[in-house]
């Protein structure tokens, strides 16, 4: 089955918009003290009261954090994939039918991506990343570059509480590996065992600036650990979703949640179908800056739009080498970004051995 008619029976509700003008681990006590922070710093509980594994915190010299080993509820994690993705389909609606799935990458992918590689040796709840769930606390919530994804954390907290044992980093990561699989996309690995933290693990001002060029994106980047390739992997998640100035009507509500990026319109004109497409479209559409009151953005002639960040991959000749090679070869992109994404969704955890790494069925292989 190809991956249009794979995200096609998935999505078998929606409608395909064509547009047309639109270092060493903390100790036990300094654990325990994180567990007590972890219940104070955020809008939704943390029901997550196990602490049988602080032992293995001590591991000397990693300067990551330690995902804690546990089987207690492997066999579960495919019914939670299952939940997450039956709520998928049948809230199509949303964000004009695009639906949920994309901003549940953006969310995974903005919890893991404020890890620093380097700087903060010995002081692990600094380095950022998806180990401590973080983006659910209100100061890295409110960090502007995360408006619009109060509609993510929405949409999961249902699942929290249905499944009170899982932590909030694993869930926010295994929401976008949910979401990637069911719009057509490769098979993500993904392992367990982050853990819930407090205010002292939130970041700020780590996240990309879209107003930026490719010197800018290469920093940031490499600030995380990621080469050339990998970023232009990793943006090519913008083949999904759309930018808003206000975030998108939540499904019983009349008005919007709140800001959203500033930014408007959809990068394709399949947004919720993961493909190639957003190498092909920056290659062969002509961009223009677009006449408007807000931010600097590029559209072409239908109204598609592109960031400064996105149009920096074709302004830098080793940044389009790969955009070039990923707008030939779907698969080479497919394969490349999934070692990508879980790259991503494990900066700063050091996994132990015997953890398992998890590839789900989709709703539809199941079938």
């Amino acid at each position: 089955m190809s991956t249009i008619q794979l995200a096609k029976t998935t999505f078998n509700k929606k409608l395909i918009y064509g547009l047309l003008g639109a270092g060493s681990i903390t100790i036990i006590g300094s654990q325990l003290y994180q567990d007590q922070q972890s219940k104070k710093y955020y809008k939704f509980p943390n029901n997550n009261q196990n602490h049988k594994n602080y032992g293995k915190a001590l591991i000397a010299g990693s300067g990551l954090n330690v995902a804690l080993a546990s089987k207690d509820h492997e066999g579960d994690y495919q019914k939670i994939y299952n939940d997450i993705a039956t709520k998928i389909r049948d809230n199509d609606e949303y964000d004009e039918y695009i639906g949920f799935g994309p901003v549940l990458v953006r969310l995974a992918w903005h919890l893991s991506g404020t890890f620093a590689k380097k700087g903060y040796q010995g002081c692990p709840h600094q380095t950022g990343g998806s180990y401590g769930g973080s983006i659910r606390i209100d100061k890295e919530a409110n960090d502007p570059a995360n408006n619009g994804l109060q509609n993510g954390r929405w949409f999961l907290e249902e699942f929290k509480t249905k499944y009170p044992w899982i932590s909030y980093g694993d869930l926010y990561t295994l929401g976008g590996v949910v979401a990637i699989q069911e719009m057509g996309g490769p098979k993500i690995g993904w392992r367990h065992g982050r853990k819930d933290q407090g205010e002292d693990f939130a970041q700020t001002s780590r996240l990309p600036d879209a107003s930026q060029d490719a010197d800018y994106v290469r920093g940031l980047f490499g600030r995380m650990g990621f080469n050339d390739r990998e970023v232009v992997s990793l943006i090519g998640a913008h083949a999904l979703g759309s930018c808003h100035v206000l975030a998108p009507v939540l499904p019983g509500q009349k008005k919007s949640s709140g800001p959203g990026s500033g930014y408007t319109g959809r990068w394709t004109a399949s947004p919720n179908f993961f493909t190639n497409e957003f190498y092909r479209l920056l290659l062969e559409d002509r961009w223009e800056f677009k006449d408007w009151s807000g931010p600097r953005q590029y559209e072409d002639k239908d109204g598609l739009m592109m960031l400064p960040t996105d149009y920096a991959l074709i302004q830098d000749p080793k940044y389009k080498e790969w955009v070039v090679k990923y707008a030939k070869d779907q698969d080479l992109f497919f394969k490349d970004f999934a070692k990508d994404f879980q790259k991503l969704l494990e900066l700063g955890i050091e996994f132990p051995r015997e953890s398992k790494v998890f590839y789900f069925q989709t709703l539809d292989e199941q079938e």
